[in-house]
């Protein structure tokens, strides 16, 4: 692989304005490029970071192989209580939307398992969050409507009798 060519910090605000373009225009993988590129020059850039983030599970959706683990890399980075917790909802929504859409057996109880997950990172955020901002609420009534709409459940829990000897 040839080397990289650095960033200068001045490019640092431009760059990422085009990386939340390329979200927007659901190019995440070129947004997740240019936001690399931000961190090898600024490697706290907690706006580099965060759209990094969301382009990495912007993929979790479109079918190409995207684990946790480099989300949960980045979300270990991500500065500010209220910030991880409400981007680790944001992670169990995406997550959960991926396996809404799946379509496969037991997809819908994992779905289900997920937007609780979210909605219980997002309540926590809800206390953590800043006056005027109710971001973690619109997203935790999101995923209320979700599981409303899809009418998803929680799996029945199994009640296994132990054999009599």
């Amino acid at each position: 692989m040839s080397d990289l060519k650095p960033l200068s910090r001045e490019a640092i605000p431009a760059a990422l304005e085009k990386a939340e373009r390329y979200r927007l225009l659901n190019e995440p993988a070129e947004a997740e490029s240019i936001c690399l590129d931000v961190l090898r020059t600024d490697p706290e850039n907690q706006s580099a970071l965060i759209t990094l983030l969301l382009a990495v599970t912007d993929r979790f959706g479109k079918g190409y192989g995207v684990s946790d683990t480099q989300a949960k890399e980045l979300l270990a980075r991500v500065k500010g209580e209220y910030e991880r917790a409400y981007y680790t909802g944001i992670l169990a929504e995406r997550r959960a939307k991926a396996k809404l859409a799946q379509g496969t057996p037991g997809s819908r109880h994992y779905a289900y398992d997920g937007f609780r997950e979210a909605m219980n990172w997002f309540e926590k955020a809800e206390a953590l969050r800043p006056a005027g901002n109710d971001d973690a609420l619109l997203r935790w009534n999101t995923c209320a409507r979700i599981i409303e709409k899809n009418r998803l459940v929680a799996r029945e829990e199994e009640n296994v009798e132990p054999p009599l000897e």
